[in-house]
């Protein structure tokens, strides 16, 4: 068994003799540093924040807020976290700290009241503070101004993922919005400039369950085909939840998510190949809006916290029906690449799911990445139907691509989620609408084929009926927005 460790608010600190499944939350807790709340022990309420340096995208290093209730204590080993104790210097005068600038404006402008909420909030807005390629917006309540955005660049998406019960957002946002730039001394922006630690490869044993990280992908396939019965995870945003919400455990657990192979995002003449172990965040921001059905998708996906952790090839791998990835990647018709220690295949999205949590995936095969062909459909959106505008599961989702040429539609993929037992593709909508000419006309005949689509049910989050609504409605919003935009 390797010494596992953590550096937590620059001190060395052993995950031993913590269970393999036990959080980084209960480390830091059972450790003295209580800032760190449990609220829902899903990913949801972000009580739980923590800041982790991770590969920057602008600088070496992004300070990175993620949920400490989802990740095991782990799959941090050989990583640096800073809790929301550690965000202030010491001053060395009797062991006591000043705030921190985002504290600071937190007590200054009434941002809490129980404090619960309060550390993660705090973890949260910090991160957002760090973000190296922060600049200032117009004024959110003058011309042009973006209320999501303050003057000091600060977005509000940041905070996506933290309820406040009590004291209410307005004066949160007060604070977010008044924060300045990190000033030229602030040792974690400075901490910024130099490289994170990089990956260690873990074998964390206990009570006969064992936590492993191999350093390359090699090894995680030969090590996958000896045990086929392990858990493998990346993010662990699913994972984190079936162990603290269903006290699932694992003799097994595979950590992925530093595989520099799963890593890569590399865009080809005919293809952009984004690595199944990238964060959503870190696709989101290395992408930087080149795959606009991706940029009108991530956004809508959970929230920053959960985007922080999140990867495409886990929100595949689970195979949920109401994953919001999948519609995307269907109506862009993407392919997955199938590895396992004899070799790799690339099989079609539409292809991929075969029946509720199933797919072709073999015992001891990992997705290494996500393939999308080029060149891109130039008509595109995603639509989310859901009970909450951001961070909420789908009730129903879909993803529109298609190619209009001269008024006519030449091509058209729709991908769907929450309609069936799997995701899938809209094909009778679809030959609706190729070879016809871009109307209302044409519109209004496919949207009724497009409610037929699928097999929904009636459950918590809507109806059949409503579902099956919302896809025909959901065509001919495209529609009016599209003529709109050509119109303006």
């Amino acid at each position: 068994m390797t010494a596992a460790r953590i550096t937590v608010n620059g001190q060395d600190t052993p995950i031993a003799p913590a269970a393999p499944h036990t959080s980084l939350l209960d480390l830091l807790r059972e450790r003295g540093l209580t800032g760190t709340k449990e609220g829902c022990a899903e990913g949801e309420c972000g009580a739980c924040a923590v800041l982790v340096a991770r590969p920057g995208t602008h600088e070496a290093t992004d300070w990175v807020a993620v949920n400490a209730c989802l990740l095991p204590a782990a799959s941090l080993d050989g990583q640096e976290v800073v809790t929301s104790e550690g965000l202030a210097p010491t001053t060395g005068v009797g062991d006591t700290c000043a705030l921190h600038p985002v504290q600071a404006e937190m007590a200054a402008r009434g941002g809490s009241q129980c404090g619960y909420c309060t550390p993660g909030f705090v973890c949260s807005m910090a991160a957002e503070y760090y973000r190296p390629d922060r600049r200032p917006h117009a004024d959110p309540a003058g011309p042009g101004g973006d209320p999501e955005h303050g003057p000091n660049g600060f977005d509000l998406h940041a905070l996506s993922g933290n309820l406040c019960r009590c004291t209410g957002y307005r004066p949160i946002r007060d604070a977010a919005f008044a924060v300045g730039t990190p000033a030229e001394d602030d040792p974690l922006a400075r901490r910024r400039e130099q490289s994170p630690p990089e990956p260690v490869a873990t074998t964390y044993t206990r009570d006969g369950s064992t936590y492993l990280r191999k350093s390359t992908l090699d090894e995680t396939l030969r090590l996958l085909r000896e045990r086929p019965d392990a858990v493998v995870v990346a993010g662990s945003t699913d994972w984190g939840v079936e162990v603290n919400i269903r006290s699932r455990r694992a003799d097994c657990v595979v950590a992925v998510d530093r595989l520099p192979e799963l890593r890569e995002l590399r865009v080809a003449s005919d293809h952009i190949e984004i690595g199944a172990a990238l964060t959503l965040t870190e696709i989101e921001r290395r992408l930087g809006g080149a795959v606009p059905l991706l940029a009108a998708l991530l956004p809508q996906f959970a929230s920053r916290l959960i985007r922080n952790g999140a990867t495409l090839g886990g929100n595949l791998g689970t195979g949920s029906p109401i994953g919001d990835s999948p519609p995307a990647l269907l109506a862009l018709e993407a392919s997955v690449l199938l590895a396992d220690a004899d070799g790799e295949r690339e099989v079609p999205l539409a292809e991929y799911f075969t029946g509720y949590r199933q797919s072709v995936r073999r015992p001891g095969e990992l997705i290494r990445a996500v393939r999308v062909p080029l060149p891109l459909s130039p008509v595109t959106a995603f639509h989310k139907i859901a009970k909450r505008r951001f961070d909420d599961i789908s009730s129903v989702a879909v993803a529109f691509a298609l190619d209009i040429v001269d008024g006519t539609v030449r091509k058209a993929r729709i991908g769907l989620g929450g309609v069936a037992a799997t995701p899938i593709r809209a094909l009778a909508a679809e030959a609706a609408l190729e070879g016809e000419p871009w109307t209302a006309e044409t519109v209004e005949a496919a949207a009724r084929v497009l409610r037929t689509e699928g097999t929904p049910l009636d459950d918590h989050r809507a109806s059949a009926a409503y579902r099956a609504e919302m896809l025909g409605q959901s065509l001919r919003k495209l529609y009016a927005r599209a003529t709109e935009a050509v119109s303006s």
